[in-house]
């Protein structure tokens, strides 16, 4: 069972930038973000393929957002910069072991392995 260890999260203000980290214990062929807000649903941030690169983006943080990877560290970092009060939420990484089309990867059922999450704010 892939374990995951998020770190980065936060209360900063509307315009300010965090960057969330997630630890893999071992390497896997997608990880990703998703988030949820109170009483909405959990929603798809990004996600990154390890064999590749491809990345894919929520539309509403695309040219805010930025996710990478350490190849090296299994680890991988979203940037998140201009954040607004829409961003706040619980943030989750994601791990999914066996490579998919990157664009099938917006379902929460295309992951085995969720995070505890990182809660970040966005309030002045």
């Amino acid at each position: 069972q892939v374990q995951l260890a998020e770190s980065g999260g936060g209360l900063v203000q509307p315009g300010d930038s965090l960057r969330l980290s997630c630890a893999a214990s071992e390497r896997v062929n997608h990880l990703g973000w998703f988030r949820q807000a109170p009483g909405k649903e959990r929603e798809f941030v990004a996600v990154i393929s390890w064999f590749n690169g491809a990345v894919y983006y929520l539309d509403s943080v695309k040219g805010r957002f930025t996710i990478s990877r350490d190849n090296a560290k299994n680890t991988v970092f979203l940037q998140m910069n201009s954040l607004h009060p829409d961003d706040t939420a619980l943030y989750y990484c994601v791990a999914r072991k066996n490579r998919v089309v990157v664009s099938a990867l917006r379902s929460p059922s295309q992951y085995e392995t969720w995070g505890q999450g990182t809660q970040v704010t966005v309030s002045s």
